[in-house]
């Protein structure tokens, strides 16, 4: 698919008074202001009723929103934790406060309603998938571009997932902060728990994001383990930090609680962080992807976004 930037949308319509006058100040049911210092008794009955038209010429006038760009559909995968629809929810709504005006939407992978392919049915015009994943893998690639494709009706694209990104890396250093990690902490090692993958991109993206976890960490190792999957466990991971002597943290790489997320962390030898969740980071991150998409469509071919 090929992509760039949206139409134009259209300018407010502000509505019009009826043609007939009716509701005008100067239609033919306003009074005869002619020689106003003998039909009044006084000021406040002349402001009284100058105000009673204008209430009701105002009341003909409509103001209509006008979107901020294509609308932005937030991909979550879906989990059966109750908690993680409401963090999800959560972030979209820190989305939107940075952002008034701009359509948020949500939709689910599995598991949770809305499903992306019922969200997608109940829009028009043009959207931007963001997919809250952390890395390249089956639901990136097949998953969410198919679910566009069976939507004919939108012209769409798809953003790059969450990670890598420095601002994972920010809110994974914050949610350990809140779990205990301090700064200066000596021998202390940090797991990485992730969900796991079988694409091949999988884990290149989730040893970047150790490794900028790392740096902020000043240093400390940061091993990445995964849920499910290929390469090495949660378990293995601590083992292996243990072996050195170090103290070992979880970091809990999930966007939102889920199954895999309190199984990583029940196995946390020392403490262990909560999810990234509806930080502040995260808004500004998914905003950064759809502005993103954006930017590389109407480098692409200006002035329209392509069908899927």
């Amino acid at each position: 698919m090929t992509a760039s930037t949206a139409h134009p949308h259209p300018h407010p319509d502000f509505g019009q008074a009826p043609a007939d006058g009716s509701g005008s100040l100067g239609s033919s049911d306003s009074p005869d202001n002619s020689g106003l210092s003998g039909s009044f008794d006084s000021t406040a009955q002349l402001l009284n009723r100058i105000t009673a038209q204008l209430s009701s010429q105002l009341s003909h006038v409509t103001l209509t929103a006008v979107p901020r760009g294509p609308a932005l559909v937030a991909v979550a995968h879906g989990s059966r934790d109750p908690a993680a629809r409401r963090t999800v929810r959560a972030l979209l709504d820190r989305v939107r406060a940075l952002r008034p005006g701009l359509p948020v939407h949500l939709g689910h992978i599995e598991l949770n309603e809305p499903l992306l392919d019922d969200t997608l049915a109940g829009l028009r015009g043009d959207v931007v998938l963001v997919p809250l994943l952390l890395g390249h893998g089956y639901h990136v690639k097949q998953d969410i571009p198919q679910a566009l494709a069976r939507a004919p009706h939108l012209r769409g694209l798809t953003a790059a997932p969450l990670g890598p990104h420095p601002l994972l890396a920010e809110t994974l250093h914050v949610r350990l902060a809140e779990a205990g990690w301090r700064k200066g902490l000596r021998r202390a090692g940090v797991v990485l728990a992730a969900a796991g993958s079988h694409d091949p991109d999988w884990p290149a993206d989730t040893a970047r994001t150790a490794e900028l976890l790392s740096q902020r960490l000043g240093g400390a190792p940061v091993l990445p383990a995964y849920a499910s999957g290929t390469g090495p466990s949660v378990e293995e991971a601590v083992g292996a930090l243990t072996a050195r002597g170090h103290r070992v943290a979880v970091a809990s790489y999930f966007t939102a609680p889920g199954r895999f997320a309190a199984r990583t962390s029940a196995g946390a030898p020392w403490i262990a962080a909560a999810p990234l969740g509806a930080h502040s980071a995260m808004a500004r991150l998914v905003l950064h992807r759809y502005d993103q998409a954006l930017a590389a469509a109407g480098r692409a071919a200006p002035l329209h976004l392509a069908s899927a």
